[in-house]
């Protein structure tokens, strides 16, 4: 029951955590998603970088529990970051840490710079 359960966790992580990804990289979007989105990068950014100070640059609370959930399945070896650990279990592919976080921040500033920009947009045609 318990490893059934874990199992269901693993899948919620796996299906939550990546659509929260493609979300930071795309809501901005639409304009209905707008706001979301520079909340949802704003959290991304405060959990890599503030709690980062404590737990290491990059850290997110959301790899950390699945992690903990694949440990508990028997996962060993799992990379430092979550978008690596997606890539290598979603797709025949193994890239390398550099490309990998290289290209995640790359995504997250545009994101974040595009989401700051037409939010700031959108709130003056408001005015």
């Amino acid at each position: 029951m318990e490893r059934d359960l874990l199992h269901i966790a693993d899948w919620f992580f796996v299906i939550f955590h990546a659509s929260l990804t493609l979300f930071n990289a795309m809501g901005w979007i639409w304009k209905a998603t707008r706001r979301l989105n520079l909340i949802t990068l704003a959290l991304t950014g405060a959990s890599w970088f503030l709690l980062g100070l404590f737990y290491g640059i990059g850290y997110c609370p959301l790899t950390d529990w699945h992690f903990q959930i694949l440990n508990r399945l028997g996962e060993t070896h799992l990379p430092s970051s979550y978008l690596e650990y997606l890539v290598e279990r979603l797709t025949p592919l193994n890239p390398s840490s550099t490309l990998v976080d290289t290209t995640t921040a790359i995504v997250f500033f545009i994101a974040l710079g595009l989401s700051i920009t037409l939010n700031i947009r959108d709130l003056r045609k408001k005015s």
